[in-house]
C-alpha cells in the first residue's frame, strides 16, 4: 500500500498526459500518441521544474520503467506464431539482412562518431526491428538513460513519417508487385503505424490489393526479433559490468564470487522477466488461435498495450532535458539516416536478387 501511495502522484500525472495524447494520435496516426506524449512531456518538463515535482517523481519513474516493461508483454497478445512462420519463411531471408544491416550501420557511426554507447544501441534496435516497441524493450536492458529513449524514438518517428510518405511512389515507380511492396513496408519501415499508413497508401493507389495485411505479418514478425537483440545485449551488459573496477571490487568482498569470461552473468538478466512473458503471451494468442478462439478476443490487450506506451512516453518526456536533446541531436539523426538508407536499399536489393518483384 506504501508503494502505491508512493507512485500514485506520479502514475496520474503520466495518465493525465497519456489521455489527450493518445486521442490526438488516434486523430493523427502517422505521427502516433507516443511522439505527442514524448513532446507534451518535455513541454511540461521545461516548466515544471524540482522540487514541486518531487512527490510524483517515483511514479514517473515508475510509468517510465515498469509500465513500459508491461507494454511490451500485452505486445505479445498480437503475434500469432502460426501465421507468422506461415508467411516469415518467405520474409525472412530479408528480414535478417535488413536487421544486419541496420546494427552494423548503427556500430560503425558508433564508432566513426564516437557516439554514446545507450543512444547508438537505440537508434540500431529501433531501426532494424521495429521502432518504438524494440527501443522499449532495450532501454531497460541497456539501462538507458530517458533522454536517450527520447531522442531514439524521435529520430525513428522523422524516418517513419518520411517513409511511410515516399514510400508508396517508390514502390509504384519501381513496379513493385502488391506482395512486393507489402513485404518492401514490411522489412523496411519501423514502426506498425508507419507500416500500416504506407501499405494502406499503397492499398489505394492499387485498387484490389491487400498489401496491408501481409505487410503486417512480415512486421510482426520482424518484432520477434526482439527476443534475440534483447539476450545478446544483456549478456554484452553482463560483461561490461565484469570488467567495471568498481564492479570487480564488489564480487571479489563478496561471498559469491561468479567465474568465467561473463562474470556476473546470469540468464535472469541477460533475459529479462517481461521479455519472457512477452513470449509466453505470443505463446498463448498462437494456441488460442489454433483452438478456434476468435482473434478479437485479444483486441483490449493489444489496445492497452499501446496505451501503456504512451503513459510511459509521457513519463520519459518528463524527465528529459529538451535543451540538452537539441543540442545532441545532430550525430543520432545521422546514424538515423544511414540506418534508413542502408534498409530501404537491402530490402529492395535482397527481393530483386530473389526475384521477388
Amino acid at each position: 500500500m506504501t508503494t502505491l501511495a508512493k507512485n500514485l502522484p506520479g502514475l496520474a500525472v503520466c495518465l493525465a498526459i497519456a489521455v489527450p495524447c493518445w486521442i490526438v494520435g488516434q486523430l493523427f496516426p502517422l505521427v502516433g500518441g507516443p511522439v505527442f506524449a514524448i513532446l507534451a512531456g518535455m513541454a511540461i518538463a521545461a516548466v515544471w521544474k524540482q522540487p514541486t515535482r518531487r512527490r510524483t517523481q517515483p511514479g514517473i519513474a515508475f510509468t517510465g520503467k515498469k509500465v513500459l516493461q508491461a507494454a511490451v508483454v500485452l505486445l505479445g497478445f498480437g503475434l500469432n506464431l502460426a501465421q507468422i512462420a506461415q508467411v516469415g519463411l518467405t520474409s525472412l531471408p530479408i528480414i535478417c539482412s535488413t536487421i544486419a544491416t541496420a546494427l552494423v550501420t548503427a556500430y560503425v557511426l558508433h564508432k566513426l562518431l564516437r557516439m554514446p554507447t545507450g543512444i547508438s544501441t537505440l537508434v540500431g534496435v529501433g531501426s532494424s526491428i521495429c521502432g518504438g516497441s524494440a527501443i522499449a524493450a532495450t532501454a531497460p536492458v541497456i539501462k538507458a538513460k530517458d533522454e536517450d529513449v527520447a531522442q531514439a524514438i524521435s529520430v525513428i518517428f522523422l524516418f517513419n513519417v518520411l517513409a511511410a510518405l515516399v514510400f508508396p511512389s517508390l514502390g509504384g515507380a519501381l513496379g513493385m508487385s502488391n506482395d512486393g511492396f507489402g513485404l518492401f513496408a514490411g522489412t523496411a519501415v519501423n514502426d506498425t503505424s508507419s507500416v500500416t499508413a504506407a501499405a494502406a497508401a499503397w492499398d489505394g493507389m492499387h485498387p484490389g490489393s491487400n498489401a496491408l495485411d501481409y505487410a503486417t505479418i512480415v512486421k510482426l514478425t520482424r518484432t520477434l526479433a526482439i527476443i534475440p537483440i534483447t539476450l545478446v545485449l544483456g549478456i554484452w551488459m553482463a560483461r561490461q559490468e565484469s570488467r567495471d573496477p568498481l564492479a570487480s571490487e564488489a564480487r571479489e568482498n563478496s561471498a559469491a564470487k561468479p567465474a568465467g569470461k561473463l562474470g556476473n552473468f546470469s540468464l535472469r538478466r541477460a533475459l529479462p522477466l517481461f521479455i519472457v512473458l512477452f513470449l509466453a503471451a505470443s505463446v498463448i494468442t498462437t494456441a488460442a488461435a489454433s483452438a478456434g478462439a476468435d482473434p478479437a478476443l485479444f483486441e483490449p490487450l493489444k489496445t492497452l498495450s499501446k496505451f501503456f506506451i504512451v503513459m510511459a512516453m509521457a513519463a520519459i518526456g518528463l524527465n528529459t532535458d529538451v535543451v540538452h536533446l537539441v543540442k545532441s541531436g545532430g550525430k543520432p539523426i545521422l546514424m538515423g539516416f544511414a540506418c534508413w538508407v542502408a534498409i530501404t536499399a537491402v530490402s529492395l536489393g535482397m527481393q530483386h536478387a530473389l526475384g521477388l518483384w
